[in-house]
């Protein structure tokens, strides 16, 4: 493979979960049945729970590879665990056949996130979800339960 060229995954072992609706798909996912989003394994992610239609929860253990240059958990980082939760959310109120993709994320660091923190809860929950498109939220906790940081997300419904 020369530099330009690009290695594609090959999309045609790929399970077919059309005839799944969201919280189906993610439900098995949590579960092992599905494979789970490469980047949970990038970044730790572990610790995935459905609570229900348009609620999910993932967790994280800060290491030093999550840091900044300024030694704490990098923003983008802390910016997927967020995204991730409120995306999850929304993906858990799917009918089956439907898509989702992220409009926007806004995110609010509220205090500094280290190893030191502990185990971190992010939770995410759907505001309002209409045919088209869904507000989502998601809240990220440390081991001591204080808010760390908050995120809004509008995510795009495709069928």
């Amino acid at each position: 493979m020369t530099e330009t060229q690009t290695s594609h995954p090959d999309l045609s072992d790929q399970p077919d979960l059309s005839h799944l609706d969201g919280l189906e798909q993610l439900q098995a996912i949590f579960e092992g049945r599905l494979p789970a989003a490469p980047i949970a394994d990038t970044i730790g992610m572990e610790g995935f729970a459905v609570s229900g239609r348009g609620s999910v929860s993932v967790e994280l253990v800060p290491e030093h590879r999550h840091y900044n240059p300024i030694g704490s958990v990098h923003g983008g980082v802390i910016s997927t665990l967020l995204d991730t939760a409120a995306g999850c959310a929304v993906h858990s109120t799917l009918a089956a056949g439907e898509l989702y993709t992220s409009l926007d994320l806004t995110v609010k660091f509220l205090r500094p996130v280290t190893v030191d923190s502990g185990r971190l809860r992010c939770e995410g929950s759907v505001l309002q979800r209409g045919r088209r498109t869904a507000l989502a939220q998601a809240q990220l906790y440390d081991a001591h339960g204080k808010l760390v940081a908050h995120a809004t997300s509008s995510c795009l419904i495709l069928a």
